[in-house]
C-alpha cells in the first residue's frame, strides 16, 4: 500500500507557485519551503506552501543594495552609506558610468594622462595647498601617508589621539600595517610639546597629529597645538602629518567648531588626510593634501596604485568639488550640508505635514551629525512619533518600498524630519505597510 507524503514534491510545489523566474531559483525556494515546514512537523499541501515560495523568489529578484529613506536623525549614518550625493554628482556619475572616458588620457596632447588631473587642480584651488592625491577611502589615505613617510622608522603620536576609526579599526593598527613603528607620547588626557621632544630621536620619521573627530576629552585635559608641533618639526627637519578624519571645507555654524582642511594646512601640517564621503558630502574617497614634496613621496609609493580611486567615485568627487567654488551653492545643493544647516522652522513644517498624513504626533528631538564628526553637536529637529508598538512599526517601515529607517527613542518610533527631505517625506507610505 502506497504511503502518502505529508509534503508536496518539489516539482508539484514549483508548478503551484507559478513564478516568472529562472527555474533553478524557484526550485531552490521550493526546497527551502518544504524543509522549513518539515522542521515544524506540520503537514502542508503545495497550495499552502506556494505563497512562501513566491515571497522568497520575489525577494531574491530584488536588488540587495537599494535606496532607503533615512529618518534616523543621523545625517551621516555609516550603516546607510553616509553622504548622499548632490544631483550634480549623480549626473556626472551617470554620464561616465556607461561609456568610455578620458580617465587617463590627455585629450589635448593625445598622450597618457593621470586620473588625478580631474580633481587635483580643483582641490589645490579650494584648499590653497601645493598638491593633492586622491585614493579610495580615508583609511587608505592615512595608511599611504604613513607607509610613504614612516615605513621602517618611528612615528610619534599622542596617546590621547590613538582613536578607533570605526568597525574596530584603530590608529595603532593602521600605523602598524604601514610598516611604521608607533611611539606613544603623553597621556590620554594631557600631552605637551615636551613629550614629543623627548620622543624624537635619530630614527624618528614624522610626527602624527590625529583630530579626535568622533570623541572629545573634556575636563582636566591639554593638547599640543599644530603650531607647537610645527616648531618641533622645523627644528628637527621632520614632516608633520595630520589626519583630520571628516574633513570639512567650510566653517560650519553648528555650535561646536570643526577645524577645516584649510585651517590645518595653514596651521603647519605638511600633509593632511581626510575623507570625501563625510562632511565634504561627496563619494567614498580619501584625500591627501599638502606640500609638493610630501604628496610626491606618497604618489611614488607602490601602495598608491593599490588604493587608487575608481573612475565613478572620481566623477562624483569632481562634480561635488565644483559646487564648493560657490560656498552658498554648496550649502544649498550638497545634501549633507543642506541637512545640517536647514532652518529649524522648515524641518518643523515638514514634520507637521508628514504627521498629518500618517496620523502621528510632532515632537521636538535632537539629531546628530554622525560619520565620526562633531560628536558634541546637537541638531535641533522635529520628528513624527508613530502610534503602536515601536519595534513592530519600525519593522513594517523597513519592509516598505522604499524602506524607511526610523529611530526608536523612549519606546516610540520616530521619523526625524531633519534627515528626510521634502521629497523623501512624500514617499513615506500612508497608511503604513
Amino acid at each position: 500500500m502506497a504511503v502518502t507524503s505529508p509534503y508536496p514534491s518539489v516539482d508539484a510545489l514549483v508548478r503551484a507557485a507559478d513564478c516568472e523566474a529562472p527555474r533553478a531559483m524557484v526550485v531552490r525556494a521550493a526546497r527551502i519551503a518544504i524543509a522549513e515546514r518539515r522542521a515544524t512537523g506540520d503537514r502542508a499541501s503545495a497550495d499552502e506552501l506556494a505563497p512562501a515560495v513566491r515571497a522568497r523568489v520575489a525577494a531574491a529578484l530584488e536588488p540587495s543594495l537599494r535606496r532607503v529613506l533615512n529618518a534616523t536623525g543621523v545625517v551621516l549614518h555609516t550603516n546607510l552609506g553616509r553622504a548622499p550625493l548632490a544631483a550634480a554628482a549623480v549626473t556626472a556619475l551617470t554620464a561616465t558610468a556607461g561609456a568610455a572616458t578620458n580617465l587617463e588620457l590627455d585629450l589635448a596632447g593625445g598622450r597618457r594622462g593621470s586620473r588625478q588631473a580631474h580633481v587635483e587642480p580643483l582641490l589645490v584651488e579650494l584648499l590653497g595647498c601645493a598638491a593633492t592625491l586622491v585614493v579610495n577611502n580615508g583609511a587608505a589615505a592615512i595608511l599611504l601617508a604613513l607607509a610613504a613617510h614612516g615605513s621602517g622608522r618611528e612615528v610619534a603620536v599622542s596617546r590621547g589621539q590613538l582613536i578607533e576609526i570605526g568597525d574596530g579599526f584603530r590608529i595603532p593598527e593602521v600605523l602598524a600595517q604601514s610598516g611604521a613603528r608607533l611611539v606613544e607620547v603623553g597621556s590620554t588626557n594631557r600631552t605637551r610639546q615636551a613629550d614629543y621632544l623627548r620622543a624624537i630621536g635619530p630614527n624618528t620619521a614624522a610626527l602624527l597629529w590625529v583630530h579626535p573627530s568622533n570623541y572629545r576629552v573634556v575636563g582636566f585635559a591639554e593638547t599640543t597645538s599644530l603650531a607647537e608641533l610645527r616648531t618641533l618639526c622645523d627644528d628637527h627637519r621632520l614632516p608633520l602629518i595630520a589626519d583630520l578624519g571628516s574633513g570639512s571645507l567650510l566653517d560650519l555654524p553648528l555650535g561646536a567648531h570643526e577645524p577645516t582642511v584649510q585651517e590645518v594646512l595653514a596651521g603647519g601640517a605638511d600633509l593632511v588626510t581626510f575623507s570625501g564621503d563625510k562632511l565634504l558630502g561627496g563619494p567614498q574617497a580619501g584625500i591627501l593634501a599638502g606640500s609638493e614634496a610630501a604628496i610626491e613621496t606618497c604618489r611614488r609609493h607602490p601602495l598608491a596604485r593599490a588604493v587608487r580611486i575608481d573612475r565613478l567615485s572620481l566623477a562624483a568627487l569632481e562634480a561635488t568639488l565644483r559646487l564648493y567654488r560657490d560656498p552658498t551653492r554648496a550649502m544649498d545643493e550638497v545634501p549633507t550640508l543642506r541637512a545640517l544647516l536647514e532652518p529649524l522652522e522648515r524641518v518643523r513644517v515638514r514634520a507637521e505635514r508628514l504627521a498629518a498624513r500618517l496620523g502621528g504626533q510632532v515632537v521636538e528631538t535632537v539629531g546628530r551629525v554622525g560619520g565620526g564628526a562633531l560628536p558634541l553637536a546637537e541638531l535641533e529637529s522635529f520628528a513624527v512619533a508613530l502610534l503602536g508598538d515601536a519595534d513592530a512599526v519600525s519593522a513594517k517601515l523597513r519592509a516598505g518600498h522604499p524602506a524607511v529607517i526610523a529611530r526608536i527613542s523612549d519606546g516610540a518610533c520616530l521619523l526625524d524630519c531633519r534627515t528626510l527631505s521634502d521629497a523623501d517625506a512624500d514617499e513615506v507610505p500612508a497608511p503604513l505597510p
